[in-house]
């Protein structure tokens, strides 16, 4: 069994972020979901990214605090806005056992940076082909899988034309990919086992 925690998008901890998450508990996994916006549900991404430019550094200390008496080797996995608190504390926090980077990537070098990715640290990154934020975001996630190597890192690439995608309870929602995205996360999680 593998202890994962799961950071929402922009949206906020929606329903479909839950329902993902139960996925990993139906296969055995134990799943934390904070909820960093205490509930508040954003109308829109821009809604949602307003909130977290709102927060500040605000954001990260509740991430921080979600995590504190949990134990070091955890998985961290995030949607879009989350998955930049998953990958920063799969960098930073000793312990990381994985990370699962959902919709977005956060650069290995550079000003962006957390700094260099943990040597032996595996990672997932999944995002669809049609998502212009992803989009943006397939050179960090092709130079992560260069650096970390394939034995290591796994960049998967769906037919999916929306952000958010693989979340069950919005509009953009797609069924077969998130099936498979959840399919590939967790045959990763087992191998972490």
């Amino acid at each position: 069994m593998a202890e994962v925690v799961l950071f929402h998008h922009a949206r906020g901890l929606t329903e479909g972020v839950r329902r993902f998450a139960d996925g990993f508990r139906a296969a055995g996994h134990l799943v934390h979901t904070p909820d960093l916006f205490d509930g508040i549900l954003p109308e829109s991404i821009e809604a949602g990214l307003a909130l977290i430019r709102e927060l500040g550094d605000e954001r990260d200390r509740r991430a921080d605090r979600a995590v504190a008496d949990l134990p070091g080797e955890l998985v961290y996995g995030g949607f879009s806005a989350g998955e930049s608190v998953a990958q920063r504390l799969a960098q930073t926090r000793p312990g990381a056992r994985g990370a699962l980077l959902y919709e977005s990537c956060i650069p290995v070098t550079g000003e962006w940076a957390y700094g260099p990715w943990p040597a032996g640290l595996p990672v997932q990154i999944h995002g669809a082909e049609g998502d212009e934020f992803f989009g943006e975001d397939l050179p960090a996630a092709r130079q992560l899988v260069e650096l970390a190597g394939p034995e290591l890192a796994e960049l998967f690439v769906y037919p999916a034309d929306a952000h958010l995608f693989t979340d069950s309870s919005l509009p953009g929602y797609d069924a077969d990919a998130t099936a498979l995205v959840l399919e590939r996360s967790t045959a990763f999680l087992t191998r972490l086992d």
